[in-house]
């Protein structure tokens, strides 16, 4: 099984910039992060966007989508910026004949203390194992993306029965 993993943008690829006082989203350290972890799978990695997933538009969506229908891989990880990754995941259920993860992260992975390591790490083991569909990935859970919602005020995601 061979993996394939989409960088779309948003917390976990973020980079600060102190002149700035603010946060751009950077290049990708998910293979970094892979191949710290001894990752032994096959997995290809594909940047195709660099936005704060609050500046995703619905062509990006529908980009992110033709993307990943159009791919050989029947296994697709997706990092992504929580504010609008459940908007995307509802979009990508109608893909067919695909596991489809996506994940991201509440601090950048960058950071000492960043969720971002252990999400990527679930990700792809939940990609191996799930049935065909789109899920999201955060908080140790898996989630529908028809029954989850970020919770602002606790930082994390939760089922809508929370």
């Amino acid at each position: 099984m061979k993996i394939k993993i989409y960088t779309v943008g948003g917390t976990i690829d973020k980079v600060y910039f102190d002149r700035k006082s603010t946060y751009e989203v950077g290049e990708s350290m998910i293979g970094e992060i892979l191949k710290e972890a001894n990752v032994n799978l096959e997995y290809e990695i594909s940047s195709i966007l660099h936005k704060d997933s609050l500046d995703m538009t619905d062509e990006d969506r529908r980009f992110i989508f033709d993307r990943i229908s159009a791919d050989e891989h029947e296994h697709i990880v997706v990092t992504h910026g929580t504010d609008t990754m459940i908007q995307t995941a509802k979009t990508l259920k109608a893909v067919p004949g695909k596991v489809i993860v996506l994940t991201g992260a509440m601090a950048p992975a960058r950071f000492k203390y960043s969720d971002a390591v252990f999400n990527i790490g679930a990700a792809v083991a939940a990609v191996q194992v799930l049935k065909p569909g789109a899920y999201i990935m955060m908080n140790g859970r898996i989630f529908d993306p028809d029954r989850v919602k970020k919770n602002l005020e606790k930082n994390w995601f939760e089922d809508f029965r929370s």
